[in-house]
Parts: structure tokens; C-alpha cells; sequence
């Protein structure tokens, strides 16, 4: 009887399918999280004036009163790779040169975004993991010099998915580019 798990090629060549839907599984997450990360660093929130709408009618108010609504959009306009508020954190951080940070901030969305949508489509699936381990180990510094051990222990669990990907990534079936 025959494991239905893994289908013999010829007499030398396996492939056990658990362990390739596992990594395209891994890889997916991975690739839409790092691209919709990305494209995150491109939104911003305005506020807008709207009608106050009645309840029951659906109608704005007759009284014509107005409520501000937050309202999220993307443009390249809207970019910032850094929070304002950790950019200023990271201003007063000696160890972090101002010349970095400007190249840091105007990289990793650009960066994410790119390594997101290789990993999704299979391009470079090897080269794509290690830029993300470096992204995620750059971002681990900056965190751990200011202070903000929370977002470094989401980092560590990244670290280790990608960790995961690499011990998977023999099983990487469903590629552009397989080799790197």
C-alpha cells in the first residue's frame, strides 16, 4: 500500500507533497505579508467632513450637522518607512547615524514590497528569505535601540518562520526560478 502522501518519480526520486505545501504555504504568508507591509508604508488617514446620517432613513441629518471621518488612502505621497513617531525616537539614538536612517526609511517599503511579491511568485524564493532575514534583523537593531522589546519578540517570531522557510525550501516546487 502506497502512502498518498508521496508519489515515487522513479526509483531514486521521492517527493513528499506534505512537505511542499508546507513550504509554499510558509512562503505564501511570508510574500503577502511582507507586501501588503510594504504597501502599508504608502497609506496615510485624513479626516473628512461628512453629513451625519440618519439612522432610520439613511439620509444626512436635516439639521446639516457635520462628523469627521477618518478615511485611509495610498499614494506615493503618503510614504514613510519609518514612523514619525519612531523616526524621532531613532533622531535622538546615537548609535543610529542620520545618513542610515534617511537610507533605512527610504528603502524598506520599497524593499518589503519587493521581496513580498518574489517570494509569492517564486522568483528568487532563496534570495527573497534572506533579504527578508536582513530586514527583519536591521528592524530588530533599530527596536532593540530604542527600547521597544515587544516589537522586537514579533520580530523574533518572523526570524523564525523564515528559520522554518529555509529548512523547507529542498521542497520548493512551484517556482519561476528555482536555484536561488
Amino acid at each position: 500500500m502506497t502512502d498518498l502522501t508521496e508519489i515515487k518519480l522513479d526509483a531514486d526520486c521521492k517527493v513528499n507533497w506534505d512537505f511542499t505545501f508546507a513550504f509554499l504555504a510558509l512562503r505564501l504568508w511570508l510574500g503577502v505579508r511582507a507586501l501588503f507591509v510594504g504597501i502599508q508604508k504608502f497609506g496615510a488617514y485624513k479626516s473628512v467632513a461628512m453629513p451625519l446620517l440618519d439612522p432610520a432613513t439613511g439620509q444626512p441629518d436635516a439639521s446639516g450637522v457635520m462628523v469627521n471621518v477618518n478615511v485611509k488612502s495610498y499614494a506615493l505621497a503618503n510614504y514613510a518607512g519609518i514612523p514619525v513617531a519612531l523616526r524621532d525616537k531613532f533622531a535622538h539614538e546615537p548609535l543610529f547615524p542620520k545618513f542610515a536612517l534617511v537610507a533605512f526609511d527610504r528603502m524598506l517599503g520599497p524593499a518589503f514590497i519587493l521581496t513580498g511579491i518574489m517570494l509569492i511568485i517564486g522568483l528568487g524564493t532563496r534570495l527573497s528569505l534572506i533579504a527578508q532575514g536582513l530586514l527583519f534583523i536591521a528592524l530588530t537593531v533599530g527596536l532593540v535601540l530604542i527600547d521597544q522589546n515587544d516589537g522586537v519578540a514579533w520580530l523574533g517570531i518572523h526570524i523564525g518562520l523564515i528559520a522554518g522557510a529555509f529548512l523547507l525550501v529542498e521542497h520548493n516546487r512551484f517556482t519561476v526560478i528555482k536555484k536561488w
